[in-house]
């Protein structure tokens, strides 16, 4: 229902996202931006702990102790980046259960790359080097979005990101150093993984529902179509260094744009992935759901403490 102070309100929120500030939980808000902040914030929270999943594969298979370190380290950053997220998420007046709920049953999305297999332990090093340098393309300029909360939980989770990059790297540049085998496993690693990742941004610029709105409000500094080109140029001195060839045939640097050209991205496998059908998506929702089911006694019992806390504060 529309109140006759909105108009002002309305007036206000335009003129801070105008000047480039900051909204905060408190401040008023249109609704659909709100919304818009719920789903993006969301896919983002589920993105990092469904992203668990792939890596956390390896945690037993790790080819030493320093491996294992590194890898439990990273996965458990990960699950850290998901709970900054949620409680971001929270301040917009929906619950985390509420979220774990939309994801399970299909009404909130995650990453698409999410739905792949890890198939060597190269992955681990290629998931590090491409699929958290394209999260960093995507999320340092998230550390300006419009809405204070995302914003501030970006600066950190930014700085671990670039570090799980750079052990990727490291992983990769070893393996490089190593047997023929060894460097077979990275090609082939980056050949499964390069495509995926340049679909993380999202799909193109004219094919995006959210992309306009999202910029006009702050909420995005950057297009898909935009990012993803950063990420290319970013990406192929890397590859050199690296000693691997990305598996694209069109991929040729531009001198009159001072830019990579690239080919398309197979759009039809990236709608089939979003929709379900990918080759991972229904095991890493089963294994959320039954993580989900196995820790119900957990948030019964903290609940209960909390609730048995509050209730000798009250006495006393």
């Amino acid at each position: 229902m529309t109140t006759a102070a909105e108009p002002r309100l309305a007036e206000h929120f335009e003129a801070t996202i105008a000047r480039h500030d900051r909204i905060e939980p408190r401040d008023w808000m249109p609704e659909a931006y709100r919304a818009t902040l719920v789903r993006q914030i969301a896919q983002h929270a589920h993105s990092e702990v469904i992203g668990m999943q792939p890596e956390g594969d390896w945690l037993t298979r790790a080819p030493s102790l320093r491996r294992k370190a590194v890898l439990l380290a990273k996965v458990q950053d990960e699950a850290g980046h998901g709970l900054y997220l949620y409680s971001a998420c929270e301040t917009l007046g929906v619950t985390r259960r509420e979220l774990t709920e939309k994801l399970l049953d299909g009404r909130q999305k995650y990453s698409s790359i999410f739905n792949y297999p890890t198939l060597s332990y190269a992955d681990v090093g290629t998931i590090g080097w491409l699929v958290d340098g394209a999260a960093i393309c995507n999320q340092v300029p998230l550390c300006r979005t419009s809405y204070g909360p995302y914003g501030r939980a970006m600066i950190r989770v930014c700085k671990e990101e670039s570090f799980h990059q750079r052990q990727g790297f490291e992983l990769l540049m070893t393996m490089m150093r190593g047997t023929d085998e060894q460097r077979e496993m990275v090609q082939e690693s980056v050949n499964r993984f390069w495509w995926p990742a340049l679909m993380m941004f999202g799909p193109p610029d004219d094919a995006s529902p959210n992309t306009a709105r999202s910029m006009a409000w702050g909420i995005k500094r950057d297009t898909n179509d935009e990012l993803r080109q950063r990420f290319v140029d970013m990406s192929v001195p890397q590859a050199e260094v690296l000693g691997v060839t990305l598996p694209d045939p069109e991929l040729a640097w531009n001198e009159q744009r001072q830019a990579h050209d690239f080919g398309e991205p197979d759009w039809d496998e990236f709608w089939a992935v979003v929709n379900g059908d990918g080759p991972c998506n229904a095991q890493r929702i089963e294994h959320r759901r039954r993580a989900h089911d196995d820790g119900a006694w957990v948030r019964a019992a903290a609940t209960a403490f909390a609730a048995r806390q509050a209730e000798g504060g009250r006495g006393r």
